[in-house]
Formats: C-alpha cells, sequence, structure tokens
C-alpha cells in the first residue's frame, strides 16, 4: 500500500430497491415504504468500524492503539473527514501507511457528523458496522458481544450506559441529565427496546442502514433516528450493558442546543411509531442468516 493512504470520495448515490422478497411494508409521514432487508451476511463477513473526525489529531492516535489491542480480526476501519484540511488527516494517512484495514474517507455529502456517517455506512457496504468516536468515549472491550448478538440475529445492538451494569462517566451538567431522561421516557411512553436511546457508539447492519437512507442532515440524532425507524420497521434490536468515558483529550464537539431539536424530531417520531404499532403491528423481518466463525472474536482485558 502506497505511503498515502486510498481516499474513498463518496457520492450520495443510494442503493434502489430491487426485491420486496425479505420486505416488509411500514408507513411513515403516510406514505408507503419498504423495511430494512434481512442483514447481509455470507457474502460480507468483514467487521467495519466507522469513525467521524474533527480535527482530532490528538486522540486519534490513541483511538487506533485501543483498536489494535481489541484484536478484531478481519476488519476495517473508515476514518471519515470532512475538508481536506482537518487535523486528523495527515495523522490518519501516516497510520495508514502501515496498516492496510485503516482506510480514509472523504466526505463529499455535506459537513457535519450526520453526513459523515452516511459516507462512512457507504463505504462500508454490507455487514456489521460499528460507530465509534476518536474521543476516546466508547468501550472498546464489548465489541465481542456485539458481534456475538449480531451474529445470533439483530440488526441494531446498542451498547447502553443506562441499562443495569451500564455506567456514564460524565462531567456533572446538563448533557448527561437529557440524554438518560430521554432514554427513560421512551421506555416508558414508546416500550423502546434499549434504555439508551442517543448513544452513537452502536453497531448495525449496514446494508440497512444503506437501505434505509440517514435522514439527518446535522448532528449525531442519527442514532436515535436509526434505532427508531429499523425497530418500527420490525428489525431485532438489543442491547448490551457499557462504561462511556467522557473525553480528557481535546474540545467536544457535539453541540447540545443547536441539536436538540432534531433529537426531539425523532423523539417524537418514536413515541409515534408506538401509538401506531397498537393498530398495525409491521411483519416481522425474515431471519437473517447465520455466519458464526467467519469473524474472529477475542475478548481482550487490556481496553
Amino acid at each position: 500500500m502506497s505511503a498515502i493512504a486510498k481516499h474513498f470520495p463518496v457520492e450520495d448515490n443510494r442503493p434502489i430497491l430491487e426485491s420486496t422478497e425479505s420486505f416488509s411494508a411500514v408507513v411513515e409521514n403516510g406514505e408507503s415504504q419498504q423495511a430494512v432487508p434481512s442483514p447481509s451476511r455470507l457474502d460480507h463477513p468483514i467487521f467495519s468500524m466507522i469513525v467521524p473526525v474533527y480535527n482530532e489529531a490528538v486522540s486519534f492516535p490513541k483511538l487506533i492503539a485501543e483498536v489494535e489491542q481489541a484484536r478484531l480480526s478481519p476488519f476495517q476501519l473508515f476514518v471519515v473527514y470532512d475538508t481536506p484540511g482537518d487535523t486528523t488527516r495527515p495523522v490518519a494517512e501516516e497510520l495508514a501507511a502501515t496498516r492496510p484495514w485503516l482506510k480514509l474517507v472523504h466526505n463529499q455529502l455535506g459537513r457535519g457528523p450526520a453526513n459523515a456517517l452516511r459516507a462512512g455506512f457507504q463505504a462500508a457496504g454490507k455487514g456489521p458496522s460499528l460507530v465509534v468516536m476518536a474521543d476516546l468515549s466508547d468501550d472498546l472491550s464489548v465489541v465481542p458481544d456485539l458481534l456475538t448478538l449480531y451474529f445470533d440475529g439483530h440488526h441494531v445492538v446498542c451498547p447502553s450506559r443506562f441499562m443495569p451494569g451500564g455506567q456514564m462517566l460524565a462531567k456533572p451538567g446538563l448533557k448527561p441529565v437529557l440524554a438518560r431522561t430521554a432514554g427513560v421516557l421512551l421506555r416508558w411512553f414508546a416500550r423502546f427496546p434499549v434504555h439508551d436511546a442517543t448513544n452513537n457508539f452502536r453497531l448495525y447492519d449496514a446494508e440497512m442502514v444503506n437501505q434505509l437512507g440517514i435522514r439527518s442532515r446535522f448532528g449525531f440524532e442519527v442514532a436515535l433516528e436509526l434505532t427508531a425507524r429499523a425497530y418500527a420497521a420490525g428489525a431485532r434490536v438489543t442491547e448490551v450493558p457499557s462504561c462511556w468515558r467522557d473525553r480528557t483529550d481535546g474540545t467536544s464537539n457535539f453541540r447540545l442546543w443547536k441539536w436538540l431539536p432534531h433529537y426531539l424530531k425523532w423523539y417524537l417520531f418514536a413515541i409515534s411509531r408506538q401509538f401506531s404499532r397498537i393498530y398495525r403491528a409491521p411483519r416481522p423481518l425474515n431471519p437473517p442468516s447465520r455466519l458464526v466463525g467467519e469473524v474472529n472474536i477475542q475478548r481482550s482485558t487490556q481496553i
């Protein structure tokens, strides 16, 4: 591999649904649409990690060190940046020179976390795909459990800070209070399948995400959107306890007040889906094919 990592310019070419064999009909915004397909695992078993970045030159090498300690194989990691001037880019290029699994993705769909994730999922294509933040807040020791549940047939697997056994080691403030409250209220009023509605550290079936499409255009409300829409479509959603650590290097790029209205949109969507479910339950998705053993799952005590 050359000293400069391969870049993947991503265009806004969303997959066209060509078959309804593994789909169930759902209604969103008054229109009939196709629900998510059964996860396609037989032809694409590789595990992908999607890391959106914005000037994370300091923390990114530390993240790569944690990933290497996890000893997952085979896997690929897509680091997604918005602009050529992002400080993460030269650091990532240098690391990728000796790591074929590390690939740079130039997000050309529009700036911001939501579009960066869209670009990352399009680059991943299919298979289990884990969204990871570059700020070292996510607990990679749970990755083996996430993959086990994925290959057991779940379309979305959520590391949860708020279920029994989970932790959120955050600085005092409004953000952790709102995150916990949102999860509790959704469990009460929408029978949401997970305790943690907003954590972006989450494993998805990439084909499902690309078929659904990401409608968010702003911040990290993507996790709430995708989980709510997948669950409404009949996808299998589950969770595992996880520990979230507040970042110690750099400055957070989370914009609470700017993105809060967009979280509220998908919060109300999840509640509305529960009321519609009382009258019309979606037909379950076909059981996904299993491919246990294709990914080497090892538990690491080093993280």
